[in-house]
């Protein structure tokens, strides 16, 4: 299941950017992060997918939504300019950022990547 982020509990589960200036993952397992917006089509598009690998992946990752019209401020903070966003976050190394509704089997080949899941 996804889970929606506000900054409070992305700064807990995530990254605290407040306190670090260096990227410092918080979470225990890699996850994905969707930052959408209600009215945005390809955001709807692509919601479906993303609920259907949360179930997939289970228990090996988690998957987050960050609606970026009630959380400007986490959206500013990685500079979002485009939605939907991916932030591709693996649990050692560096996030990284996809942008634009992707298939399914892009997000697969992404976990496999740079989160190191297979299925």
């Amino acid at each position: 299941m996804t889970e929606h982020l506000t900054k409070e509990t992305f700064l807990n589960k995530v990254f605290d950017y407040e306190k670090n200036k260096e990227w410092k993952f918080e979470g225990r397992k890699p996850c994905i992060i969707d930052f959408y917006a209600d009215w945005c089509g390809p955001c709807k598009m692509v919601a479906p997918i993303l609920e259907e690998l949360a179930t997939e992946f289970e228990g090996e990752m988690d998957v987050y939504k960050v609606n970026t019209e009630e959380e400007q401020e986490l959206a500013g903070a990685f500079g979002i300019r485009s939605i939907p966003s991916f932030l591709f976050v693996p649990v050692n190394g560096q996030p990284q950022m996809a942008m634009g509704a992707l298939p399914k089997e892009t997000f697969v080949k992404a976990f496999k990547e740079v989160l190191g899941i297979e299925k």
